[in-house]
């Protein structure tokens, strides 16, 4: 298999692959609280691997899942130096690119394998489960770690994050993700998705937008 590289806004292709991708559950209390979850005390983490990833502008294909998927969008960063029980601050320098992503999500198969407690991979780490838009590289933005994304599916707001309602703050998460797993040139992370989930069909067209520097149509199929 030859593995995915994430991609640059300005069609230049990161030069290491993704080996993986690492991701938070319930970073954001209202969505925690629309699924009658419990706010964890330590960042929730699990991993997609490298077939999860597509590109998010080539559209969302449901033909081969048979059961409801959910959308879950999320900011997404692009690790650019190896971190390894990383500091707050070393994380401030790591950070190469930010985009967009949605962690796709088999609702009815996750919560059934929470209810017999066992993992989440099923549900979360299937193949194309991890639609990732191009990246735009971390210094066009501010020096700050507020960011504002959205999604809007047929013309409706369904989503809208500000990083500012995370519970765990950008560096602070990559920071601890980096206490168990050693994020390498290429990976990729996903900070959370805020309150507004829901179903795909297809026929859906999407919308995204990262501050006023990155917006993204594609459709579901």
């Amino acid at each position: 298999m030859t593995l995915p590289k994430a991609r640059f806004q300005n069609g230049v292709m990161n030069d290491t692959p993704i080996t993986k991708v690492v991701c938070v559950g319930r970073n954001y209390a209202e969505h925690a609280a629309e699924l009658d979850n419990p706010v964890p005390i330590q960042p929730l983490l699990f991993i997609k691997p490298p077939s999860a990833v597509t590109e998010l502008e080539a559209g969302i294909t449901l033909a081969e899942v048979n059961e409801p998927v959910h959308y879950e969008a999320e900011l997404a960063l692009l690790i650019g130096a190896r971190l390894s029980r990383a500091s707050e601050q070393e994380v401030e320098g790591a950070i190469s690119g930010l985009g967009l992503a949605l962690d796709l999500t088999l609702r009815e198969t996750q919560s059934q394998l929470k209810k017999n407690g066992h993992p989440w991979e099923i549900a979360k780490a299937f193949d194309g489960a991890c639609p990732l838009s191009a990246f735009v590289p971390r210094e066009q933005f501010p020096a700050t770690h507020r960011f504002h994304f959205s999604l809007h599916i047929n013309g409706e707001a369904r989503q809208h994050g500000d990083t500012a309602d995370m519970l765990k703050p950008i560096p602070a998460l990559v920071s601890y993700m980096s206490k168990h797993f050693t994020l390498e040139p290429g990976d990729v992370v996903l900070t959370g998705t805020p309150a507004g989930v829901g179903k795909l069909a297809p026929g859906d067209a999407l919308t995204f937008t990262l501050e006023d520097r990155l917006s993204i149509e594609t459709t579901v199929s």
